[in-house]
């Protein structure tokens, strides 16, 4: 595949790559199939010989409409070798890595662990490792959201020990006269920035968890469109990188817990004994006390060590 089809199997130009290359001028016509084996678009009239001729009738197709359903990373795997521009038959267990009959040749003359790459991709759809993998998903996807829930009554609770910690400054400055208005403001600004600055952090970490969770349904989606649409290779490639981003986003969740990001941590405010006997010698209202706690929230972080298992490079283009 020239340079310009190549871009137009990896955009969303549905152009016949037949037509295209067999005119000079290279014709524009609509596509309507993408040939799996030989990995071109096909017109209508071009598909109508494509199925007919012994070489290709019995050569899986499918709709550019669906072609078009696979993520863009699956899109670039090719299911023939860049080297050698022949159609991968082998796979190598020693380099993990699809081969071609010219590569055996060329780079794996002393790897003995030559399987068929058919029998590898044998059922992958079917495995145990795609169902896992849409269990790891969804857990992680509902850990996201337990953990935006509990951050968020966290900031309700900010806001109710605030309003708490303030009537109670209130109410001892009802006691006191004009001498407390500067220590008063003393300790509202110092609450203020404590929880300023709890606030600010739990609105950060929010904020990344909320964008991370973004990037989970996406991945949902893209993993989704895989087991509709993708071939067994492109589903074999495609489960490793969804599984490595999937134990990156656990192992993500796992760090912020083991590093104490969602311990509770609380405001309270204790009022000064010695205010309500000698107001003179108080220099200061009182003090806000910030009390971190064990993070009390039970989240599912999906299988360790998810990405042992990840598909070679190997078979992009």
């Amino acid at each position: 595949m020239n340079k310009d089809l190549e871009n137009m199997a990896s955009s969303d130009m549905k152009i016949c790559s037949l037509c295209y290359e067999d005119d000079e001028d290279g014709s524009f016509t609509d596509a309507v199939e993408w040939c799996i084996e030989f990995e071109v678009f096909l017109c209508m009239d071009c598909e109508k010989h494509h199925k007919k001729s012994r070489t290709s009738k019995d050569h899986k197709t499918m709709s550019t409409e669906d072609y078009h359903e696979l993520p863009k990373f699956m899109q670039e795997i090719s299911n023939q070798c860049r080297d050698h521009k022949k159609k991968f038959d082998l796979y190598c267990s020693f380099h993990a890595c699809p081969c071609c009959v010219t590569c055996i040749t060329d780079k794996h003359q002393q790897c003995q662990e030559m399987k068929s790459l058919s029998d590898v991709l044998e059922q992958v759809k079917s495995s145990a490792s795609v169902q896992l993998l849409e269990t790891d998903l969804k857990e992680v996807k509902e850990s996201f959201e337990e953990i935006k829930k509990y951050l968020n009554s966290r900031l309700e609770t900010s806001d109710s020990q605030k309003q708490k910690a303030v009537e109670n400054i209130k109410s001892m400055r009802k006691s006191l006269n004009d001498y407390l208005d500067k220590i008063e403001k003393e300790i509202l600004d110092d609450l203020e920035s404590q929880q300023s600055k709890l606030q600010s952090k739990l609105n950060s970490l929010l904020q990344q968890l909320t964008q991370r969770g973004h990037e989970i349904i996406q991945l949902q989606s893209e993993f989704s469109k895989m087991t509709q649409y993708a071939t067994d290779l492109q589903t074999y490639v495609g489960l490793g990188e969804i599984e490595k981003t999937t134990s990156q986003a656990a192992e993500y969740i796992e760090d912020l817990k083991s590093g104490g990001q969602f311990d509770e941590i609380n405001l309270d405010v204790t009022i000064s004994s010695e205010i309500q006997s000698i107001i003179k010698d108080v220099q200061s209202f009182g003090d806000i006390n910030v009390n971190t706690s064990p993070c009390p929230l039970q989240v599912k972080t999906g299988r360790k060590n998810q990405a042992q298992y990840l598909a070679p490079l190997g078979f992009h283009n």
